[in-house]
């Protein structure tokens, strides 16, 4: 896959390394030379210097057989721009824009922006859930939060501890998916019991994530 990265500093070399060690084709563009010379010399990625809502640099990057453009810049202006652009101007089939400001979503989303993610939405979410609850220890959204993915550890205390899938009677729309008890992994079932020291990982939907949080812990 062909991929073009909009955008500078660190997050867009540590996409770009992630990008490429999956055996994609990665480009950059981005308007700080000292970025470009700092990516240029840790990744393998056609780097060109300037702005990337600019036509000229997407063509630079060859947008017309890109299949996707990513727009991670610090303003949601220039991402909604380089969006639009690769969209329209070069039919760029996939366009990925990082935002910061939550109002902005809709209108990315109604423009036509294949993927949207929320950055100031997703860490207040990750810091709402890890103050409400102390035992949850990573929180993932997926498909832009539609999904989201906790990992929970399992106490003594915790109402879950020593009861099977059957008899917790998670709410709908919530799947406990993975257990990790050790050096183990447990995919379970039924009749499969939660203990103490299990880290479990639970894929819910927001509107149900509460309540089956309650149910493994009690609280």
């Amino acid at each position: 896959m062909r991929v073009i990265i909009v955008g500078g500093e660190e997050l867009v070399y540590f996409l770009g390394r992630l990008l490429i060690s999956g055996g994609h084709s990665v480009s950059v563009i981005s308007k700080n030379p000292e970025d470009c010379s700092e990516i240029v010399r840790q990744i393998k990625a056609l780097v060109i210097c300037g702005d990337g809502a600019d036509p000229r640099r997407l063509e630079e990057a060859q947008a017309m057989r890109a299949d996707a453009v990513i727009a991670v810049t610090p303003r949601d202006a220039d991402n909604l721009a380089v969006c639009q652009i690769a969209k329209h101007r070069f039919e760029v089939p996939r366009t990925v824009a990082l935002i910061n400001d939550p109002d902005n979503e809709t209108l990315f989303k109604d423009l036509g922006v294949t993927l949207v993610f929320n950055q100031t939405r997703m860490i207040s979410s990750l810091i709402q859930q890890e103050l409400s609850i102390e035992d949850i220890v990573n929180l993932l959204p997926i498909k832009e939060g539609k999904v989201i993915a906790t990992e929970v550890r399992i106490r003594e205390t915790h109402a879950c501890a020593g009861k099977t899938l059957v008899e917790m009677a998670l709410p709908k729309d919530t799947l406990l998916s993975v257990i990790i008890r050790g050096d183990s992994v447990i995919i379970p079932r039924g009749d499969t019991k939660l203990l103490a020291d299990d880290t479990a990982v639970l894929i819910s939907t927001p509107q149900a994530q509460g309540a089956a949080l309650r149910k493994l812990t009690g609280e």
